[in-house]
């Protein structure tokens, strides 16, 4: 049977599934704005990238996904913030907490160079122990910077490899209290006399006072080498001990029993193993001390009178230790 015309025009062609007036296909989903919210979970930054590229690609092609991609970079945006955020408070949590730890060593030791003198009652002393050069003596002297900031403008020595020739370097230290004349033990602290006579040279020295003195039983010393004149003083950077400490193991307890540094010596101050800076003290009577401060050298007979004189006028208040009643100011520090 025919199908009679219709009135209208023709008929409309049938639906089919890919067209005609049939309900559309979806739209698939964009994977970039899908990556982009599990990223923002997993890893923020490549949250923020995917969620770009999706967005561009959107754009272009007319995928689904805007608002997940829109979802994606603000939680991947939020989580990057916050995690930058966290790493600078642990950054400065971690400064603060080695200041902290650095300044309880200091306190620890008192800031002084040396133990007090109350440490060290009573305590039986053997002599300096005999000298072995290690193998890497001056094999590669370093001077790190530290966390403190130069008391005064000073360059740190050349590092690396130092010669233990000549042995012996003689030295001047001019005080408004007279001469000192020092024989630089360079035969056995070459890093010592390095930084020593880099830093007289440089003129760190000149116009420093020699700001503390002790005249207790067990301690008989005057320590210069601060520009502050405070104690804490230094010049920017470290470097580890040589003799004595070096005829020890590391772990060996005899570093924590005194030993005798005799009348004449020349000694480096710190505050813990390895901080040794600009200061130093000056031994002008037999004093007891572990072996952890670096001898590097001897003091004159003319210079000893220098530093009896200063001692014979005492402390000022009266104590054992503390500001010497003489003033001593170094003037300058020659090496030749």
């Amino acid at each position: 049977m025919a199908i009679p015309p219709s009135p209208y025009g023709p008929y409309p062609p049938p639906v089919t599934s890919g067209g005609g007036y049939g309900s559309p296909s979806p739209r698939p989903t964009n994977g970039m704005a899908i990556a982009s919210l599990v990223c923002a979970f997993l890893f923020a930054p490549l949250g923020i990238l995917f969620g770009h590229i999706s967005l561009s690609q959107i754009k272009r092609s007319g995928e689904e996904g805007h608002g997940i991609a829109i979802a994606g970079l603000v939680l991947s945006y939020l989580f990057t913030a916050f995690g930058i955020i966290a790493l600078v408070l642990v950054v400065v949590w971690t400064a603060v907490v080695f200041q902290s730890f650095d300044k309880y060593v200091r306190d620890k030791y008192d800031d002084p160079g040396y133990p007090n003198a109350t440490a060290l009652p009573n305590a039986p002393a053997s002599p300096l122990p005999t000298f072995v050069p290690p193998k890497t003596l001056g094999s590669n002297c370093q001077y790190p910077m530290t966390t403190e900031p130069a008391s005064k403008p000073a360059q740190p020595p050349q590092s690396g490899r130092i010669a233990t020739t000549p042995p012996i370097v003689a030295a001047t230290i001019v005080t408004s209290g007279g001469a000192i004349g020092l024989q630089l033990d360079n035969a056995k602290a070459p890093c010592t006399v390095n930084n020593f006579t880099s830093l007289a040279k440089q003129g760190y020295f000149d116009g420093t006072p020699c700001h503390r003195l002790t005249t207790s039983a067990e301690l008989g010393v005057l320590q210069c080498g601060d520009p502050t004149g405070s104690g804490t003083g230094g010049p920017g950077y470290r470097f580890p001990n040589e003799y004595p400490t070096n005829q020890y193991r590391l772990s060996d307890p005899a570093l924590a029993v005194p030993v005798v540094y005799p009348r004449g010596t020349l000694a480096m101050a710190n505050s813990g193993a390895g901080t040794n800076g600009s200061q130093f003290f000056l031994v002008y009577r037999d004093s007891t001390l572990p072996p952890t401060y670096t001898v590097f050298g001897t003091i004159d007979a003319p210079g000893l009178d220098v530093l009896n004189k200063i001692a014979a006028a005492g402390v000022q208040g009266g104590a054992d230790d503390g500001k010497p009643v003489t003033r001593v100011i170094i003037r300058s520090v020659t090496v030749t």
